[in-house]
């Protein structure tokens, strides 16, 4: 195993491109985890923390709808995801740059 921390930092960073071009935020860290979990020190576990991030997001904004019809407070949930799928790839991209172990917050745990 080598020591790949840019492809760490590109993993992290992969999120942001539902923002750039509408979609690939969750196939492309999926992508770069499945084929390098073997490789790169420290893959196997952050390829799980971001994929069960993005999946724990997805699940957020579906529980949201509902919430926008009954109670108007979905919009408020929506925007807060939002806010929290921009800056925790930026942070924890900064961290695992620096060899720190990133954590992403209010994430379910699908893959263990």
């Amino acid at each position: 195993m080598r020591q790949d921390n840019q492809l760490l930092v590109l993993t992290h960073l992969s999120q942001l491109l539902t923002y750039v071009t509408g979609f690939g935020g969750l196939i492309v860290p999926l992508i770069i985890w499945a084929t390098q979990k073997n490789n790169v020190y420290a893959m196997d576990e952050q390829g799980k923390r971001i994929v069960n991030f993005q999946l724990s997001l997805i699940v957020y904004a579906i529980l949201c709808i509902p919430a926008i019809l009954l109670l108007g407070l979905g919009i408020i949930g929506l925007i807060v995801i939002g806010l929290i799928s921009i800056a925790f790839p930026i942070i924890n991209a900064i961290k695992a740059s620096h060899g720190e172990t990133p954590r992403y917050p209010l994430s379910l745990n699908f893959i263990s």
